[in-house]
């Protein structure tokens, strides 16, 4: 790891992508997430690498699909409604099993909404945004070290599974300033001999492609597909616990959420309150195991949330009812304070007693 640099959560996933290998770029402008862009402007064609302002969101999602096809290291970015145009390329990457990596520095909506940071993305994140059965793995980072370490785990990620990955950060990480200690360069070359590279009259033709127009052939692939993130789930969950090894109340949070909400825990514990919390770092995979744990010794759950309540419904699912689960939120670019999520342990433990 190199010395700690001052950096924009946003340079930070840029500059990381580079180190890991990642020299080919195609985006649109969009706050909260345009300094990303950039910055890859910037430091691209001084490292033989290609920065490409599309014409629209659609245009960047499918030049990525044509590199991600050629076996190359390549990213884009975008914010709320523009990785929401984005999302027919990518359930076309998804479709034809290519690795590449979408950031998305969410803000609030729905439609235009507002510049300041949401959460509000997580169901078309975790659940599909685009048509048909696939899964990206979404990794939420929490401070501008994760946005880095994360934006070289989620290239190998992708490599590793040939799939999408998702950095799915809010607002106040990509515009948040923190020192970083940034990744050395990667040098190693992952193997692709399924790219469309030319053959050289040496080998049959590669072919990427989405389309299966026999049905039996389309299912195979279908669950052929769904082992893999079987495996994905079974391999490359990530979450943190903090203060749960005495907790009588999980909060769960991710992003900027788990920050603050480990300033109400403090303030819990100070009047005699066991909170604790786990964070989901893969908000897909979502850690449905340590949830369920959880739920053997908990009295109840808090959800901290940007949002109306997207990331409840998967608590609920991973600690099958068997305690309660309350929300605490904020929406439209609000953010909770350790006050209201405080007050929301104090309601519940009132209900609890």
């Amino acid at each position: 790891m190199s010395e700690k640099v001052l950096m924009k959560g946003n340079e930070a996933i840029a500059e990381a992508a580079i180190r890991a290998g990642c020299r080919h770029y195609f985006g649109y402008p969009i706050t909260p997430q345009t300094e990303l862009a950039a910055y890859m402007a910037k430091r691209m064609p001084k490292i033989g690498g290609t920065f490409l302002q599309a014409e629209s969101e659609i245009s960047a999602i499918n030049m990525v699909y044509g590199v991600a096809g050629a076996g190359y290291r390549v990213m884009t970015s975008s914010s709320s409604p523009g990785v929401s145009l984005k999302q027919e390329g990518i359930s076309y990457i998804a479709g034809a099993d290519l690795p590449a990596l979408i950031i998305n520095v969410q803000r609030g909506g729905p439609g235009l909404g507002g510049i300041q940071p949401s959460q509000s993305d997580y169901f078309q994140a975790t659940k599909g945004g685009g048509h048909g059965d696939y899964h990206l793995i979404v990794l939420a980072p929490a401070s501008v070290q994760e946005m880095a370490d994360l934006t070289a785990h989620a290239f190998d990620l992708a490599d590793k599974y040939r799939m999408p990955t998702m950095i799915l950060a809010d607002g106040t990480m990509g515009q948040m300033m923190e020192p970083v200690s940034l990744p050395e360069e990667t040098t190693s070359k992952v193997e692709k001999p399924w790219a469309v590279t030319g053959t050289n009259c040496e080998r049959e033709h590669n072919i990427i492609n989405s389309l299966y127009l026999v049905p039996e052939q389309l299912e195979k692939k279908n669950f052929e597909r769904f082992e893999k993130y079987a495996k994905v789930e079974e391999n490359e969950v990530m979450y943190e616990e903090y203060m749960m090894d005495d907790a009588e109340y999980c909060i769960v949070a991710f992003g900027i959420a788990a920050r603050v909400s480990k300033n109400a825990i403090t303030a819990a514990r100070a009047k005699g309150i066991k909170v604790g919390m786990i964070r989901p770092i893969t908000l897909w995979p979502f850690p449905k195991e340590a949830i369920a744990k959880a739920a053997d010794k908990v009295k109840a759950f808090i959800s901290v949330e940007l949002s109306m309540g997207q990331m409840i419904e998967d608590i609920k699912l991973a600690e099958e009812c068997r305690k309660p689960v309350v929300l605490c939120n904020r929406t439209g670019g609000m953010i909770p304070d350790p006050e209201q999520i405080l007050k929301t342990i104090d309601t519940l433990i009132g209900g609890n007693n």
